[in-house]
């Protein structure tokens, strides 16, 4: 057995990546803004919720396809972006990209990729959707959009939810910050993981920013590369107006990334926008916002019953993707999960990750009674069962 192969739950991918990466990089996957209230926050929203099981329906022919967006996916969740993926194991994009591909989920690729969409869609083919962030120069995002025309994807996903950059602790006191300011401890608590350290200066040091390179003059190096992204992201002067000219321009499905607010969401529906991933950005940019699963309920009220409705942020556990399911999302997303994946193993480590959240997906809908996902709604969650209870006993008055 390997030592990938020995890991049971994400925890312990999460502890195997901790034990392979220098602290100031663990530090940049796991860390939020200020007191990370946030990350508490998302992780409490699922640890809240219960959920009640039914007991003699006939489950032993479960399945968890899912259908989104007119494609079927093997599994009702995908991998959200994460930023540099490739500093903490090189070409982790690429790995990401081919289990994508491998286990039929969608794979949605960070703006900040090291990894360029082309690269990925070698690999993952139409399960590669990508990430945009609007820029102050628009014909970059534009010009991005038409990239991803150009390859057939079918989905790309604006972030809404980085207008400023956030004030994340933890990177500065490490000294992640641009350009890197690598303190002497930092150096002495690095070399202590030297398999990460070799890799790192055998590479160059931070990969380039693939997706960005040709915005940059010829020749230029990835921290010259990561500069010019920095001075076009985030950019504060985003409007609804330029979501109408990405509407305009891109044919494929368009989905939101960070709508939190009911009334921001019928705002992007009502621009033609096909779906909304709520999300918090995983605890890192506003720390004292709600927890995405709190708000679902909120949002798909505003919206109906028939915009697809993803979310992203804390999810860690197939129960927290089957919650996420009964409380009105159509399709989940986790980025850390696999990212610890790609971290402590490359390719197998990410395809670990995408099989234990299968695996637990699996035992949850045979514990609750749910032969496949269209079995599963509120009728599971505590709160609709008591609800439901005190109407009965009541004799439906209030």
């Amino acid at each position: 057995m390997s030592r990938i192969d020995s890991a049971i739950n994400i925890d312990d991918l999460k502890r195997m990546a901790k034990r392979r990466l220098p602290k100031i990089m663990f530090d940049f996957i796991e860390g939020g803004v200020e007191d990370e209230v946030g990350l508490r926050t998302n992780a409490n929203a699922f640890r809240d919720v219960r959920l009640v099981p039914r007991y003699y329906i006939d489950t032993s022919k479960r399945e968890q396809k899912a259908t989104l967006f007119g494609r079927t996916y093997a599994s009702p969740f995908g991998i959200a972006p994460t930023g540099m993926a490739g500093a903490f194991h090189k070409d982790a994009e690429l790995f990401l990209s081919q289990a994508a591909h491998e286990a039929d989920i969608p794979y949605l690729m960070s703006g900040a990729s090291n990894a360029s969409m082309e690269e990925g869609f070698k690999l993952a083919g139409k399960n590669l959707w990508y990430q945009i962030y609007g820029a102050k120069n628009r014909a970059f995002q534009l010009d991005l959009v038409k990239r991803a025309i150009d390859l057939g994807l079918t989905t790309i996903a604006v972030t809404c939810d980085v207008p400023v950059s956030s004030n994340r602790e933890r990177n500065r006191r490490n000294g992640f910050v641009r350009p890197l300011k690598m303190t002497l401890p930092t150096i002495l608590e690095a070399m202590l993981h030297p398999a990460w350290v070799l890799n790192y200066y055998r590479q160059g040091g931070l990969p380039m920013l693939g997706n960005w390179q040709r915005y940059a003059a010829s020749g230029s190096t990835p921290d010259q590369v990561a500069d010019l992204f920095a001075t076009q992201t985030p950019d504060a002067s985003q409007v609804w107006g330029d979501i109408e000219a990405i509407r305009a321009a891109w044919p494929g499905k368009l989905l939101i990334k960070g709508i939190m607010h009911p009334e921001d969401a019928r705002i992007a529906v009502g621009m033609g926008v096909d779906g909304l991933l709520v999300s918090n950005h995983g605890g890192r940019q506003l720390d004292m916002m709600p927890s995405p699963l709190d708000m679902l309920p909120m949002i798909r009220s505003a919206v109906g019953p028939d915009v697809p409705l993803l979310l992203d942020s804390g999810v860690r556990r197939g129960s927290d993707i089957v919650a996420a399911l009964c409380m009105g999302a159509d399709f989940v997303l986790t980025g850390r999960a696999t990212l610890y994946g790609a971290t402590a193993g490359g390719l197998e480590g990410v395809k670990k990750a995408v099989s234990i959240l299968q695996r637990e997906i699996d035992l949850v809908m045979g514990q609750l009674g749910a032969l496949n996902l269209d079995a599963l709604g509120p009728h599971y969650l505590l709160d609709t069962v008591r609800a439901e209870e005190e109407r009965r006993n009541t004799g439906g008055r209030r």
